[in-house]
């Protein structure tokens, strides 16, 4: 092999390897922004309006409100929530406003 071939020979394997840690280096693209993610928003009842509702569960039910415990809760309109809880295995739906006034209570 001559020296010219040589050179060459060296001047692409520095280029390869060059190419190759510069590849290595290059990050994943960020993620899309919130407001474009497939997961749709969901408003959750506050904790207090939770609590109201497993109250009026167990008084409605004369369980224990200790083994009451809130499932999901979303917004049905801009002054209702739904909770959905499960009191021992019995599974009941509550509709309470935003003033706190529990609208119904009823079994799923």
């Amino acid at each position: 092999m001559s020296a010219k071939s040589s050179v060459r020979s060296s001047i692409r394997a520095i280029a390869i390897g060059f190419l190759a840690a510069l590849s290595a280096c290059v990050s994943a693209p960020p993620p899309p922004p919130q407001d474009q993610m497939s997961r749709t928003k969901v408003e959750t009842a506050p904790a207090d309006i939770q609590l109201l509702c497993a109250d009026a569960v167990a008084k409605a039910s004369g369980a224990d409100s200790t083994k009451i415990l809130p499932v999901s809760s979303g917004k049905i309109d801009s002054k209702t929530y739904q909770v959905e809880l499960d009191a021992s295995g019995k599974k009941t739906s509550c509709l309470v406003d935003t003033d706190g006034n529990v609208k119904s209570v009823q079994p799923t």
